[in-house]
């Protein structure tokens, strides 16, 4: 018997998603098109230095001290995404956002800079699609012929700073 995979309902990437979070929300569950209740986030937090990649891509100093959060997304019990996001340390040392019980965290991303006066005024993102790495495919339960989308969010201070950077955000294809 051949086995097949079941179809998997696709995301939707709708321009103004990082707006209007509301109360039981985030970006991502309106993404699945999905509630509160059928979301699940596995998270794991550790303090890290700025690589030279994370550096370019905060344009800071190589070094500086960034909170690493890393993520699985569930719908409905089936992980569809995965990413590591960063913020800088000293934007968030000592407040809530540093503490991943308070994950998932309604409204995401800019919700949460908001709880420290951050006010996040743009957001960029760059994509691209390819063949999973093993480790990639495990944890979002696929083959390694099933592609993904891979992309980097930043998110921007209306200083200009930029505050977050989500790289990469891992998507099954």
């Amino acid at each position: 018997l051949e086995q097949v995979q079941a179809r998997q309902r696709n995301g939707q990437f709708p321009a103004d998603r990082y707006r209007n979070a509301g109360a039981r929300s985030t970006p991502f569950t309106r993404d699945q098109g999905i509630g509160w209740t059928e979301y699940r986030l596995d998270k794991r937090f550790e303090k890290v230095q700025a690589t030279p990649e994370l550096a370019a891509l905060f344009e800071c100093e190589v070094g500086e001290r960034l909170l690493a959060r890393h993520f699985v997304f569930y719908d409905n019990d089936q992980p569809t995404q995965m990413s590591t996001s960063y913020v800088r340390w000293s934007d968030v040392a000592g407040t809530p956002v540093a503490d991943p019980i308070n994950e998932p965290w309604p409204g995401g991303t800019r919700a949460q800079l908001g709880s420290v006066g951050i006010r996040v005024t743009r957001v960029t993102e760059s994509f691209t699609a390819a063949m999973p790495t093993e480790v990639e495919a495990a944890m979002l339960r696929i083959g390694t012929g099933i592609p993904v989308l891979r992309f980097t969010r930043r998110h921007i201070a209306d200083s200009g700073r930029i505050v977050e950077v989500a790289h990469p955000i891992v998507r099954r294809g």
